[in-house]
């Protein structure tokens, strides 16, 4: 019985590490392609970071 717990174990384990290790990549690249975005459409950026700007000075802490 407790081998094959340990077993588990060590599986959600690795489980765990992989998730961890594909959440990563995904952020990665998806900050890459944001900087893309606001690369090909400066406008745009420039108004988003605006927005966020904004929302950032009315929020209540």
């Amino acid at each position: 019985m407790p081998d094959r717990e340990s077993r588990e174990d060590v599986a959600r384990q690795e489980s765990d590490a992989q998730r961890r290790r594909r959440r990563a990549q995904f952020l990665h690249e998806l900050a890459e392609a944001r900087e893309l975005r606001d690369r090909v459409q400066p406008r745009r950026a420039k108004a988003a970071r605006l927005r966020h700007a904004m929302r950032m000075r009315t929020f209540r802490w």
